[in-house]
């Protein structure tokens, strides 16, 4: 057995070069940090180490289920992530499947290119964007209710708008970008199917129905399962410089919370024991999401 392996990797070491700076990647930034998760365990101090803290067992994850922001801080997370999955996720399709009905390449690579650039600015610049647009003294927004009559509305600092801002601003900056794996799935489809539907007399709604939407449903599938393991894992970012003393009532997320809390206060078992929390909860949704896939459409990641 030995022997053979040593032929097999004489013969084929070049196949093993050209994958080791992938392996060597994934062990050293996602593979070698898993030893960091006990101190969710542990009453960790820098001095000590984390060997040498002292093991407090499930106390950090008490203290977290018990606090009374607990529910306020997973409900918040947990509405902003299903309200932005519920609007952004269609989106992208519905864009891709009208690209894939542009005849022009001229104009298709146009508009593929238009609606790429906004998922190339960065979180801080879209934050000020939305600041400088939802303005209460100069913004578009409330200009317009300006000329209208209406008096002006300070959105930043609204609790109950926060939410519709980040979603729509969201969808804007990355539903183009997006489109990508789904354009890529129509791309593979055979042109037959095309010229053999408008032989039979079909419109571009039918084509659409029976030919676009049959062909993008594995890669939809998987992009929802992929989804769904992140309903607890927003944008911590954007939340944090969207958030302002008026909206925390609903900007008030898990991530915004271990932010203040890891870097702020220095509790950095505390907040392990949360990150941990999350990725389990993650993890239980897309073995359960990837299940009812498979179950369903016969589609899974695994």
């Amino acid at each position: 057995m030995g022997k053979k392996f040593h032929t097999y990797l004489k013969n084929n070491w070049q196949l093993y070069v050209l994958i080791a700076p992938a392996v060597i990647y994934f062990f050293v930034f996602n593979y070698l940090p898993l030893y960091g998760i006990q101190i969710a365990f542990k009453d960790y101090k820098a001095v000590s180490g984390i060997a040498g803290s002292q093991w407090v067992g499930f106390k950090h994850f008490t203290n977290f289920f018990n606090a009374y922001y607990f529910k306020r801080l997973l409900g918040n997370t947990l509405l902003l992530n299903v309200y932005y999955l519920l609007w952004s996720f269609p989106v992208p399709i519905i864009m891709a499947i009208l690209l894939n009905q542009v005849k022009g390449n001229k104009i298709r690579q146009m508009i593929q290119t238009t609606i790429y650039v906004p998922y190339f600015i960065s979180t801080v610049v879209l934050a000020g964007m939305l600041y400088i647009f939802l303005s209460p003294t100069s913004g578009i927004l409330n200009t317009v209710r300006g000329f209208m009559g209406m008096s002006a509305v300070d959105y930043m600092s609204s609790a109950e708008a926060f939410r519709s801002i980040y979603i729509i601003s969201g969808i804007w900056q990355s539903a183009g970008y997006n489109t990508i794996l789904f354009i890529a799935s129509l791309a593979g489809v055979d042109q037959a199917l095309y010229e053999a539907a408008e032989i039979d007399g079909a419109s571009i709604w039918q084509k659409i129905r029976y030919i676009d939407l049959p062909s993008l449903i594995p890669t939809i599938m998987m992009v929802l399962v992929l989804d769904c393991g992140r309903l607890l894992s927003s944008n911590t970012e954007k939340a944090l410089v969207m958030q302002t003393a008026g909206n925390i009532p609903t900007s008030d997320i898990i991530g915004v919370y271990v932010y203040n809390i890891g870097l702020g206060s220095g509790q950095f078992s505390y907040t392990a024991a949360i990150g941990l929390f999350i990725n389990i909860i993650n993890f239980v949704l897309i073995i359960a999401v990837n299940k009812l896939s498979r179950r369903l459409t016969d589609v899974g990641l695994f």
